[in-house]
Order: C-alpha cells, then sequence, then structure tokens
C-alpha cells in the first residue's frame, strides 16, 4: 500500500494531520511516497527512464479556490495556517532531503516538521537552510539533507519515486494505492482505510482499540 503526498500541497499537509491522528497504525503501514512538480533536469531524467510528469499548471481561479478551501478544511482540524510565498522554488530541495531522511529511519518526521513549517509557519522550504533546520531538529546530518537535490545517489532515487506515481498514474495528491483500487484527496483517506475494515481511533472504544487490524 502506497501513500503519496507532497510537501507543496495543502491537501497533503491535511491528510498528513488525519492519517496520523485517526489511522496512526495505518500510516505505519504505507510506503510513503514523494511527488513533486521536477525541475527540467529531472523530468529528463524521469524522461529518459520511461516515465512522464501527470500533473497540469493550476489555473488562477483554482489557486483562489484552494486558498478558501484549505482556511475552512484547516479551521475545522483546529489548525491555523500561514500561507507561504513560493519564489522560484525548487521542490527538489525538500522531497529528495525526505529521502535521505527516510533512509536513515526518519522520513515520516521529516514529513510532519516540513508541513509544520511550511504550512503553519509560512517558511520556504525548499531553502536548504530551512531544510538544514529540520535536519538538525531530527538529529539528522544538516549538509546531507540540505544538498541532497545535488547528489546522483539520490536523485537517482527520485527518479524512482517518480517513476512509481507515473506507473500508479498519480495525478495528484493525496494519492492512497492499495493494490489496482486508488484513492485521490483528503476527503478518501476515509474510504480508503474503510477498504481495509478500519475505522478512525476517535471512534473505537477501549476494547476495539487493538483490533484495528493495524498492529
Amino acid at each position: 500500500m502506497r501513500f503519496y503526498f507532497s510537501l507543496r500541497s495543502p491537501y497533503s499537509w491535511l491528510a498528513l494531520h488525519d492519517l496520523l491522528n485517526d489511522y496512526p497504525g495505518l500510516a505505519e503501514r504505507l510506503e510513503w511516497i514523494p511527488f513533486w512538480d521536477p525541475e527540467e533536469s529531472m523530468l529528463r531524467e524521469l524522461t529518459e527512464a520511461g516515465g512522464e510528469f501527470g500533473y497540469a499548471t493550476m489555473p488562477k481561479a483554482k489557486h483562489l479556490y484552494i486558498l478558501q478551501d484549505v482556511r475552512r478544511l484547516a479551521r475545522d482540524r483546529g489548525l491555523r495556517t500561514r500561507w507561504p510565498l513560493d519564489r522560484e522554488p525548487r521542490w527538489e530541495v525538500p522531497h529528495l532531503a525526505y529521502l535521505v531522511a527516510a533512509d536513515k529511519g526518519r522520513g515520516r518526521e521529516f514529513v510532519m516538521l516540513a508541513s509544520e513549517m511550511r504550512w503553519e509557519r509560512g517558511l520556504d522550504i525548499c531553502a536548504p537552510e530551512v531544510v538544514a533546520e529540520i535536519a538538525t531538529a531530527l538529529d539528522l546530518p544538516a549538509g546531507e539533507l540540505a544538498e541532497a537535490a545535488d547528489r546522483l545517489p539520490v536523485r537517482e532515487q527520485a527518479v524512482q519515486a517518480l517513476l512509481s506515481a507515473y506507473r500508479d498514474g498519480v495525478f495528484g495528491v493525496p494519492f492512497f494505492v492499495r493494490r489496482y483500487d486508488k484513492y485521490w484527496g483528503v476527503d478518501r483517506l476515509d474510504a480508503f482505510a474503510g477498504s481495509l475494515g478500519l475505522r478512525p481511533a476517535a471512534s473505537l472504544n477501549p476494547a476495539e482499540e487493538h483490533a484495528g487490524g493495524c498492529g
């Protein structure tokens, strides 16, 4: 089972909140795979590997709608947003840093902290110095994570992540995959978990808590 997320997407941030709060055991079982807008050189590497990038540029009307929608959804969850300003972002910087953090067993913590910094503090997580700050907070090598986007072994790993998204038909995030079944959007998390016989943790009584199948 695979969970595609993007540190660029506010809906990924909201899905992450719901996943960790409502289905913490499921979060442990999923393979977390990053999905981002690749720069030209990465796009060439992906094409040479036989993949494509299936994401269209967002029109202004949709962007304005998302500003309103995310504010409502965050408020419903008790979250306060601080919308970041992206000035020529290089999305390889945080997403390839995630791959390094995941290899060191701290991938989920990296995503959580990076999402908090972006969506709750309004910081530019594409800045290497911000990634270094995240790494330091997680007791990870700051230089290694901050420079991950320019390290060949990590870029090769990144191409494989984008190839996986291409093969799974990912066109947006959050995106959940279970065998041939696919679930797109933060509002599809419950349906995805329900397909596994799971209910939100808050709806379980103590006697049921261990019986959710996530152990």
